[in-house]
């Protein structure tokens, strides 16, 4: 199992043990993430979690109903100030689909890769965009799940999140990068102004993208899991690292990945918002904390206007 797969359904066992998830649809989710019923047991297991064959494979008979995307529109997509609309770009011969936002004029314009959570190209996520735009950045929402048709393909989440988890990570980071490339081959972009920012499973990918691409002037990773340590030496954009103050899997990273920083004078700050969780940033979430979301953006917001526009 890979880390990043391993990353996800610890997520889930984490909703499950907090109430967030019921007991079938997080066996019915394991189970499609391990790629089958038998290969779940032990997985489970690993996460202390004990289930009988019979349970897994009736949790995974049930049906998937069509889940419906919260909006959570903040900045709707016909904005006068601004322009918003789908494209696509080629990352080792597969087309990867992104949202893309930008401010009307001629530019040129500083510009932010937004990385999705697990669950992949929500409205959310292209709504974060859109308020970059308002700010005079152009945003660039790149969907992971592209090798396999899309986000929008796929109505069920769990689905989008194993496909996330048994895609490699330096594919997905190859993704991104071309979204980087992407956007510096654009006249109205300032190609050594570009930045990335990202949320939980797109907080990580964050983490990796800077450490893969020195052109990144400054980065945001939102309660992201580490990349590979070693790695780090490698990061030249200013790291701006959130998390919440009650997300404990997550924090328990923060003292390898500061220090890692600091060894390698890596530009860097880390805050932590009290009373915070997990996930607090997305407001079509349960976890939504709406102080510390308004001031992580406020944050994020002064960290790329001295980083992108400065």
């Amino acid at each position: 199992m890979s880390d990043m797969q391993r990353y996800i359904v610890e997520e889930w066992a984490e909703d499950f043990r907090a109430g967030r998830l019921p007991r079938r649809e997080f066996l019915r989710r394991t189970a499609l993430m391990a790629g089958g019923t038998a290969l779940a047991l032990p997985l489970l297991r690993s996460l202390g979690v004990a289930a009988s064959i019979d349970e897994v494979s009736a949790a995974s008979a049930q049906p998937t109903s069509s889940v419906a995307q919260a909006q959570g529109v903040t900045v709707p997509p016909n904005d006068p100030d601004l322009s918003a609309e789908m494209v696509s770009f080629a990352s080792g011969g597969v087309p990867v689909q992104a949202y893309f936002s930008r401010p009307k004029g001629a530019g040129p314009f500083p510009a932010v890769v937004v990385i999705h959570e697990n669950r992949g190209l929500l409205e959310h996520f292209k709504d974060v965009t859109r308020r970059l735009a308002k700010l005079g950045y152009a945003g660039l929402a790149v969907d992971l799940a592209s090798p396999e048709g899309g986000t929008a393909k796929f109505s069920d989440p769990a689905e989008v999140s194993a496909i996330l988890g048994r895609t490699p990570a330096d594919q997905m980071a190859g993704m991104l990068n071309a979204g980087v490339r992407w956007l510096q081959g654009l006249t109205f972009i300032r190609r050594d102004r570009v930045g990335a920012m990202g949320y939980c499973f797109g907080g990580g990918m964050t983490w990796r993208l800077a450490t893969q691409n020195a052109d990144l002037r400054a980065a945001a990773p939102y309660y992201g899991s580490n990349p590979p340590i070693e790695d780090v030496a490698k990061i030249k954009a200013a790291m701006l690292a959130i998390y919440g103050e009650q997300d404990t899997r997550i924090n328990a990273g923060i003292p390898a990945v500061r220090d890692a920083m600091a060894k390698a004078k890596v530009v860097h700050e880390i805050v932590i918002y009290p009373g915070a969780d997990h996930a607090f940033f997305n407001d079509t979430g349960a976890r939504y904390n709406a102080a510390a979301a308004r001031g992580a953006w406020e944050r994020t917001t002064a960290w790329f206007q001295r980083y992108l526009k400065g």
